[in-house]
């Protein structure tokens, strides 16, 4: 009976958001609501629940601060690089390169940034642009979303981090592994969706794209062995996405200089400002609780927003109308991401997750650990985010991994691995790109010409297990 009770607040979660019949706000309140009698019956004897809510309330809220001043941060830089992008360039015609570069490359180098799927609609915009549209369109812009543990600068693997009670690189870095092998198995996949758009990839094409996903994933792995995570996606989206540009359009004369320049300034900025603010040690931080994670003066969050005031302020008219347009944008998901952390804190704090884990481990017996794989992308799928896929499971998944016999290091990795692919190609993306797209496409037909990549990301979170466990 206490187990049904454990698992109920889940399991309506992703009833109601995979019937289609709540949001994730209504979704997540009415899961808060099945929590209580859980968490009530949980509870070591002689804590007061009430106590306990107020006090797991206010943790929580401060774990969200963080990954919610990130989204917003990042929304307002996006506005911020808007503003001063030169207006008025050609649109280029289609090409099997071109594609890539805007979606695999130029996508993910944006989302990495931004978070939020605004690679995505970066990305449909330049397929809109080189004349694509339909399902193939859609696919490929949902490819831009391959970076999401590295998205918006990662605010979800450091939530996950915190609610899995690592440090973020450790995570970041186990995370990277199973990514790494599920990035070399897109560029298939790119090929595949490109040939349903009328692009068909010819040889050639395709060992120089194999080639160029593979410096990707090997500049994914080094950055997060060496530099601080959350630059990771950026390096390893833009170094390449440098080169690919620099071959299909090389600035030329003064005018294609400045307008290169302005290009990259921002975004160049940005990275470097970041990997000043990190090497700054001992930073003062904000830390009321001593087991969570501190919001330091060198916080990513503070990064984007000094960048993205700064960026406004070169163009002050008009500037105070774009902050405020890019951050309504955030009202919604920034409530989702309060409510889903609030979630969290309460299912772990009370050992409701320790238990369902625990459960789970007894259940499946030597097959527990293969359960991580499908579970993490199902979370993505439902909640639509990082930031929600960890504060729904993380603490579940944490722990089964450890009862299985798995680092939980590992076990949070790959979890934030699968839940973050599984994001990309959620419900709430792909319905917010077949809308963009505006001509009749439904989800259905995106995610028919994306079931391969769903099945890779389950094949490498399962190879990931059988190494670990072997």
């Amino acid at each position: 009976m206490l187990l049904l009770l454990q698992s109920a607040p889940l399991l309506l979660l992703l009833a109601l958001l995979i019937s289609g019949r709540a949001g994730p706000v209504p979704a997540c309140l009415a899961a808060l609501a099945a929590s209580l009698p859980a968490v009530w019956l949980t509870l070591p004897a002689g804590t007061p629940p009430l106590g306990f809510l107020g006090q797991e309330s206010l943790r929580g809220a401060f774990l969200a601060v963080q990954p919610i001043s990130v989204l917003a941060g990042g929304l307002l830089f996006h506005a911020a690089v808007v503003r001063l992008a030169p207006a008025g360039l050609p649109a280029r015609p289609a090409t099997p390169r071109r594609v890539f570069a805007a979606t695999l490359l130029g996508g993910s180098f944006v989302e990495s940034v931004t978070g939020f799927a605004v690679g995505a609609v970066f990305a449909l915009a330049q397929l809109r642009r080189m004349g694509l549209s339909g399902a193939p369109a859609g696919a490929l812009a949902l490819l831009a979303l391959v970076l999401v543990p590295w998205g918006g600068l990662g605010p979800g693997t450091a939530l996950g981090a915190a609610l899995a009670g690592l440090p973020p690189q450790t995570v970041a870095l186990a995370t990277a592994w199973p990514q790494v092998a599920w990035l070399l198995c897109l560029a298939p996949v790119g090929w595949h969706v490109a040939a349903a758009a009328g692009l068909p990839v010819p040889g050639r094409e395709k060992l120089a794209q194999l080639g160029l996903m593979a410096a990707v994933a090997a500049l994914l792995l080094a950055a997060n062995l060496t530099l601080p995570f959350e630059a990771a996606g950026i390096l390893a989206a833009g170094l390449p996405l440098l080169a690919v540009l620099w071959r299909l359009d090389p600035p030329h004369g003064a005018q294609g200089w400045r307008h290169a320049f302005l290009a990259l300034a921002p975004w160049a900025g940005l990275t470097l400002t970041l990997l000043l603010a990190r090497s700054w040690h001992e930073a003062p931080a904000l830390q009321p609780w001593p087991d969570l994670p501190g919001l330091p003066l060198n916080h990513v969050a503070v990064v984007l927003w000094s960048v993205s005031v700064l960026l406004l302020a070169l163009r002050p008219r008009g500037a105070l109308a774009t902050a405020g347009m890019a951050l309504a944008r955030a009202r919604r998901p920034v409530l989702a991401m309060l409510l889903y952390v609030l979630l969290g804190r309460w299912l772990a704090g009370a050992g409701v997750a320790s238990g369902m884990a625990t459960a789970a481990a007894a259940a499946l017996g030597p097959f527990a650990a293969y359960a991580l794989p499908p579970l993490g992308l199902l979370s993505g799928i439902v909640t639509g985010s990082n930031v929600g896929s960890n504060a729904a499971l993380m603490p579940v998944q944490a722990t089964l991994g450890q009862a299985a016999g798995l680092p939980l290091a590992s076990a949070a990795g790959l979890h934030n691995f699968a839940g973050a692919a599984g994001a990309g190609m959620s419900f709430g993306v792909t319905a917010m790109i077949a809308g963009l797209l505006a001509d009749g496409t439904r989800p259905a037909q995106i995610w028919r010409l994306l079931a391969s990549s769903m099945l890779a990301v389950l094949l490498c979170g399962w190879a990931a297990v059988a190494f670990l466990l072997a």
